[in-house]
Order: C-alpha cells, then sequence, then structure tokens
C-alpha cells in the first residue's frame, strides 16, 4: 500500500475485512504478485514440483517469521512463536497501532518482515460455494459499472485476484455504496472508522 491511495487486493482482505470495508470505500491488501494460475497438461510431474516448490516456499516463509519474532523480542515485545504456516498471533491489533514501544520494535524489524508466498496464500483460500462465487463475480461487475473501472475481476474459482486499484477515488467510494447490497452490506451502514 502506499500513500496515494492505491490499494492492493488479494484474497486475505476480502475475507478479514468485507463487510467493514465496502461500507465507505472498499479497501484491501493482500499478498504480492498474484498472477493467473495455468494448468498444466504435463499431469502429475507438474503437480509434484509445484507442491515441493510451495513446501520450499513454506519452509523459508517460516524461517522468515521466526527471524521477525526474534526480532521483535529483542526489541522487548512478548511476541509468540510463529505457527506450522507461519502465522503469528499478535492478539490485539489495536494495541500494536497505538503503543510506542511496539511501532519503535515494528520500524526496527520491518526489514525482516515478509509477505505471505503466493501459493501459501492460495492453498489457504477457502472454497467458495456457487452462490459465493456469483456474488463475487456480481460485485466486481457492479464496481466496475458505478465508478471503479479498476476494481479487480475473479478468478474462475470466484476469489478476487490480486491487483492494484485506486479504492480512494470518489467514483470507488460511490461505487462501494452503490454495490454494497450485492455482498450483503447495507446501502446506509456507517462509515468504517480508522
Amino acid at each position: 500500500m502506499t500513500g496515494t491511495g492505491r490499494r492492493r487486493f488479494g484474497a486475505r482482505a476480502w475475507l478479514a475485512g468485507l463487510a467493514v470495508a465496502t461500507a465507505v470505500a472498499v479497501t484491501g491488501c493482500g499478498g504480492g504478485g498474484g498472477g493467473d494460475e495455468v494448468a498444466s497438461a504435463g499431469g502429475g510431474r507438474a503437480a509434484a514440483g509445484a507442491s515441493k516448490n510451495a513446501s520450499s516456499e513454506l519452509t523459508e516463509y517460516v524461517e522468515a517469521q521466526r527471524k521477525w519474532v526474534a526480532c521483535l523480542r529483542e526489541a522487548g515485545l512478548d511476541a509468540p512463536d510463529p505457527d506450522a504456516q507461519g502465522k503469528v498471533d499478535l492478539g490485539d491489533q489495536s494495541k500494536w497501532k497505538r503503543d510506542p514501544k511496539v511501532l519503535k520494535a515494528q520500524e526496527k524489524c520491518a526489514d525482516l518482515s515478509v509477505p505471505v508466498p503466493d501459493s501459501l496464500e492460495k492453498a489457504q483460500q477457502p472454497e467458495l460455494s456457487k452462490e459465493e462465487a456469483r456474488k463475487n463475480r456480481a460485485y466486481a461487475t457492479c464496481m466496475q459499472q458505478h465508478g471503479a473501472p479498476d476494481f479487480p475481476d475473479t478468478d474462475a474459482d470466484g476469489h478476487f485476484r490480486d491487483v492494484t486499484w485506486d479504492s480512494t477515488s470518489a467514483g470507488a467510494k460511490r461505487a462501494a455504496r452503490a454495490c454494497a447490497s450485492v455482498i450483503g452490506v447495507p446501502a446506509d451502514a456507517p462509515p468504517a472508522k480508522g
């Protein structure tokens, strides 16, 4: 994310903050990259190679998370070890945004913080029902037609593609209000705070 209002829209953001974020200006932060998946005609060998590569990425990610946690601890924070998928449960996130000691530790350790690998993020996406996938496609179309032409399309499974789009433009805000009901958020929902 940058200060210009350009946002990455990925699967984690969609699941974590959908209702709140769409009330004003549908925003999101996702992992880096995000390309289209390509089917392999090679059968098992390509799948085995992909699985081995994903396993290697997971191992590297978990190790990077361990280094980040060690840095946070050296800076005086009580941070838990990452789980087998590299997740670190930091508890109350609001504390992490206000506490000067935490902010200083985050700044010190920022270069050790790495994004979730695309393969791991994709593997963690829940399977959507046909209705959920249909709603996501309808929402993307609605957003694009009501002022946010750069809003991400969905992939074949109904998940939003990981693209950069301008969530702060007047058109994006107008589209978020106009399309909120498509995903079950009342059009008159109060604006999101924070």
